[in-house]
């Protein structure tokens, strides 16, 4: 077998494959189906400060190649994670890491210094494409200064890994992505759903309740693909791809592109077992092609 042991930042890893948040729930769902043990890092469901009962239904949708979602970071808050979430993920035999959401800098803030004092947590993965309340609802992420203002502020109380999460809705996401390295991010994760819409002919209505939503799955790859080669060249911390990964095939392309790790997101939902066929697939792939390492193929697409 080839090595597939992965250095995420401050993280070491398994192999590098990880589950997307919102699509994985806190992993102990999917614990009938696959050893957790056997993938590299769940990244847990959006956690806030306090609770959310997230946007009216209907709230998911499918659409050609991909699904739209406006759950709308629907939890229970960081209070309740700690007292009942926390204890069934502590034992888990592989990297367990929260995505955490805010609406306010003083949100993030607050619920990053809870979040450090979890032992067995080793990370979080920053959503900063959550509408910024006191800027008049503009996400954080599609703004350079507010996303480096906001991982700026986590890192000087959160002293694990922080994963940065960056939102695909921007003119350039390569200056984003160096913003938020500049202020602290030890890895950086992309791509969050692209915003889009489905109506319904027959009725002359969107589908969605909040008539836009985020777009995953397949659709997305393409764009994804290309938003993470721009980023692996223009920043020196690891890089986590994600979007419209499927199968092994896919996470391959996205490594060679520059990932270190990738996240299986909207697959998880038509096959509760891809994350570790995906594993098997990029360890099949290195042994067929005379790599001794996933680290062989990082970046490695030949132009």
């Amino acid at each position: 077998m080839a090595d597939l042991t992965t250095q995420l930042g401050k993280l070491q890893m398994k192999n590098p494959v990880m589950t997307a948040s919102g699509t994985f729930g806190y992993g102990t769902e999917y614990s009938d189906f696959i050893d957790l043990s056997r993938i590299g890092g769940i990244v847990v469901k959006g956690t806030t400060l306090r609770e959310r009962q997230g946007n009216p239904y209907p709230r998911m949708a499918e659409t050609p190649s991909g699904m739209l979602n406006a759950v709308g970071l629907q939890n229970k808050g960081i209070d309740y994670f700690v007292n009942h979430i926390y204890p069934t993920l502590k034992d888990i035999d592989t990297n367990v890491m929260i995505n955490l959401s805010g609406s306010t800098i003083e949100d993030y803030i607050k619920t990053a210094e809870i979040i450090n004092t979890l032992d067995k947590i080793p990370g979080i993965e920053l959503n900063i494409s959550c509408p910024n309340v006191k800027e008049g609802g503009m996400a954080f992420g599609v703004s350079c200064l507010a996303a480096s203002q906001v991982v700026a502020e986590v890192r000087k109380v959160y002293h694990k890994e922080l994963m940065v999460k960056l939102s695909p809705n921007v003119t350039d996401i390569a200056e984003i992505a160096k913003g938020v390295e500049g202020a602290g991010a030890d890895s950086i994760s992309l791509i969050n759903t692209l915003l889009g819409m489905a109506i319904d002919a027959k009725t002359r209505k969107p589908v969605l309740s909040t008539i836009t939503g985020g777009l995953s799955g397949p659709a997305v790859k393409p764009i994804a693909l290309r938003m993470v080669w721009q980023v692996a060249k223009a920043v020196k911390v690891p890089v986590i791809g994600l979007g419209g990964i499927m199968n092994a095939t896919d996470a391959i392309e996205f490594m060679l592109a520059g990932a270190t790790a990738i996240q299986v997101g909207t697959a998880n939902f038509i096959d509760p077992a891809i994350s570790v066929k995906i594993v098997e697939g990029i360890d099949n792939y290195l042994n067929k092609n005379g790599f001794s390492s996933a680290k062989d193929i990082i970046g490695a697409l030949e132009i």
